[in-house]
């Protein structure tokens, strides 16, 4: 993966002695001129170099899965 990497937040992970939840935007992830992308990793531990799971959101699905998340907190 290439392109810039800025960093927006990191929590705690709930339910874990040290893992951490990361969001960033990664500008041009995939090469040149590649749609920008937030990106969120779960780390377990919270010195890992890369996180043991990570997605990678384009701009235009961002609302979408806002949305998704909302109702499934609903559910929860």
């Amino acid at each position: 993966m290439s392109g810039t990497v800025t960093k927006i937040s990191e929590m705690t992970l709930s339910g874990t002695k040290d893992g951490k939840i990361s969001v960033t935007t990664i500008a041009e992830p995939y090469g040149a001129r590649s749609e920008s992308v937030v990106s969120i990793g779960i780390s377990l531990q919270a010195n890992a170099q890369e996180p043991d799971w990570k997605i990678h959101i384009p701009k235009a699905n961002i609302d979408d899965v806002i949305e998704a998340l909302k109702e499934a907190k609903k559910s929860l």
